[in-house]
């Protein structure tokens, strides 16, 4: 039963997306009751996602020790492949991740793409392609937490980047949103390169991709650094990391559901899983684990900057997602992945449910602008709660969820700056440390400032009648709310703790997600302080942005420090001109070349074929003169000779 369900969690939905995609698209301009194209993607999606979600809660309950099987798949001249899956706490626990936020997604986005409010309006005629690949996203995400073989993990990581490509595209109609998919699909591809060449360096090392072989073999110290680096590479494009993370705002073009599946629960969480899957290399590898420090602490701090700035309350959500995966990044590069991976599952409650009530706002309002909101807190009070508890559990707010796995990560870093612990260098948890508290306040403040520009103080422009959301909108959000508030307590039950154990660590040591000691008090001052800033500012002008304080760094904020058009003028221009270059090199040189011979050759052949269309007596003449030149040839030569 174990493996029979093993396989239905990634395969289940694998199906209803393959049968999705041979669903016609909706013809324009139909209803939503006559449209039986999109009751059946409706269904397909929504049965997909359920039954995954369903396979994943039982697993929970049946597995308690890893168990894993495997048959042979291809073998590469002694290379290895297999077919298998293998399970754990830390993967079972991330797989009702994944499903729950599918589920809720799938079911958001019946009511979310449609033209207008009601159900006799024209609807999403692309919305039965658009079910079927947030079926294939959500197989394939799974697909690589059961995973027991690299290459198969491998398998799930590319359809991901496919799958986005696609949703991020999804809207036509929208002219950045083609652009914004590009871009996803070749800055992931750039990190993805590196992350083949790390499995292929492991696996050839080891003779095996079987994840168990590999963290079983004992690869030389040298070997194992250039593979865990590479594999960073491809942490870093997935889960939108330093230098990487430039792909993930502009996908906000996209719809808002797919925002809140790449978030919360796919893409950007696959990268900490596979670090956390295969942490035992990388805790022999100290100058892997700092250059990860490294990049963590940069994109705390970059992410939570750059959300201060923004008007777009997508955008400063997006900027939320690169600051908190620099938390759990941070927390693997100080050792402590279960630290980590508790961050990564409060961040899918609280992440979800943020940008499912975002939708609700925006899908209310007409707008994506704070500028143009404000005063929504009486006409939406059920999205306001709900908005509520899910910044407060992203700022830290006590008892809320990310209070408690974000204490986890500053604990473990202040462990490692202080007491030398982990396998990294000292220096690493300074660095995370001290990053995370600044990211506490500033994480606190632009919450507030969102919540404020949002839903209090007056009304900025004439909206048309804002109201809170009809069912199929409204019942994912308020069953968000609840893990969004409540998850961080099960930090308190051991078995909840004990799951999120490291793969093939066989210790008998209990796994601490709960640290309640004096260093809670300096978090929660820091998020005292950086909500009060922006309450007070907010305070002293409802009118005016609480971000006007910030002066002249406010574009560069704006910008996220232009790190964009940094690598605009590094890669994308040269790149387009060395592009140009070839393009002009190949029509002026090899295809003039071939082309140009190929002009002659005809020239040469229409002249030939014009001196023999020459008329009757010409060619008589012709004759009768070329015999007189050769008989006169052959009496020369005999009178000379």
């Amino acid at each position: 039963m174990t493996g029979l369900l093993a396989v239905a969690l990634p395969g289940v939905p694998l199906v209803a997306g393959l049968l999705g995609l041979l669903l016609p698209p909706s013809p324009r301009g139909a209803a939503t009751g006559e449209d039986p194209a999109r009751r059946a993607a409706i269904a397909l999606g929504v049965a997909g996602a359920a039954l995954a979600l369903l396979a994943a809660v039982a697993l929970l309950f049946r597995v308690n020790e890893p168990v894993e099987a495997a048959t042979d798949w291809v073998d590469l001249g002694g290379l290895r492949v297999t077919l298998g899956w293998r399970l754990d706490g830390v993967a079972v626990l991330v797989a009702v991740a994944v499903a729950a936020v599918a589920l809720a997604v799938q079911v958001y986005s019946i009511g979310y793409l449609r033209r207008g409010p009601h159900d006799d309006v024209e609807v999403d005629h692309r919305y039965p392609p658009y079910a079927a690949q947030i079926s294939l996203f959500t197989a394939a995400m799974l697909t690589v937490v059961v995973s027991g073989d690299l290459i198969l993990l491998l398998v799930g990581w590319e359809v991901m980047g496919i799958c986005s490509y696609l949703l991020i595209a999804h809207d036509r109609r929208l002219p950045e949103a083609p652009a914004a998919a590009v871009k996803a699909f070749l800055v992931t591809r750039v990190g993805d390169v590196g992350f083949l060449l790390g499995i292929a360096l492991l696996g050839v090392g080891a003779g095996s991709f079987r994840i168990a072989d590999v963290l079983a073999h004992d690869y030389p110290a040298s070997t194992l650094t250039a593979a865990c680096l590479l594999l960073l590479a491809g942490v870093a494009g997935k889960s939108a990391q330093f230098p990487l993370h430039t792909w993930l705002p502009d996908a906000m073009a996209g719809p808002t559901p797919i925002s809140a599946l790449i978030h919360a629960a796919t893409m950007v969480a696959a990268g900490v899983y596979a670090v956390a899957r295969l942490f035992p290399l990388f805790a022999q590898a100290p100058a892997a684990l700092a250059v990860l420090g490294v990049m963590a602490a940069v994109t705390l701090l970059l992410g939570a900057f750059a959300a201060t700035a923004q008007d777009d309350i997508k955008r400063v959500l997006a900027w939320s997602t690169v600051s908190q995966i620099g938390y759990m990044t941070g927390a693997l590069a100080v050792g402590a992945p279960a630290a980590a991976l508790f961050h990564l599952l409060t961040h899918a409650a609280f992440k979800a449910l943020l940008f499912l009530a975002a939708g609700v706002v925006i899908h209310a309002v007409g707008t994506t602008l704070m500028s143009r909101m404000g005063g929504l807190r009486a006409a939406m009070p059920v999205t306001f709660w709900c908005m509520l508890i899910g910044l407060g559990a992203l700022a830290g707010v006590p008892p809320l969820s990310g209070f408690w796995s974000k204490d986890g990560v500053l604990a473990a870093a202040q462990a490692a700056a202080l007491d030398g612990a982990g396998p990294a260098p000292a220096w690493v948890g300074w660095l995370v440390w001290l990053a995370g508290l600044v990211g506490v306040a500033v994480t606190a403040w632009y919450a507030t400032r969102l919540l404020l520009r949002t839903f209090l103080g007056a009304t900025r422009t004439p909206l048309a009648h804002p109201h809170d959301p009809p069912a199929v909108l409204r019942w994912p959000v308020l069953l968000l709310a609840v893990p969004a508030a409540l998850l961080g307590l099960a930090a308190f039950a051991p078995w909840f703790a004990d799951r999120l154990r490291v793969p093939a660590d066989a210790s008998d040591e209990a796994v601490e997600l709960v640290h309640l000691a004096p260093n809670l008090v300096l978090p929660f001052l820091l998020l005292l302080v950086g909500a009060g800033v922006a309450w007070a500012g907010w305070r002293r002008d409802p009118a005016a942005d609480p971000a006007r304080f910030l002066g002249p760094l406010r574009p560069v904020f704006a910008r996220a420090f232009r790190l964009d058009d940094v690598q605009h003028a590094l890669v994308v221009r040269p790149t387009t001109a060395l592009a140009r270059v070839v393009r002009t090199g190949d029509e002026l040189g090899v295809d003039g070349l071939v082309e140009g011979s190929g002009r002659a050759a005809v020239e040469l052949g229409g002249g030939l074929a014009a001196l023999h269309r020459a008329a009757l007596p010409r060619a008589a003449a012709g004759v009768l003169a070329g015999a007189l030149l050769i008989g006169l040839a052959v009496a020369l030569i005999g009178v000379t000779s």
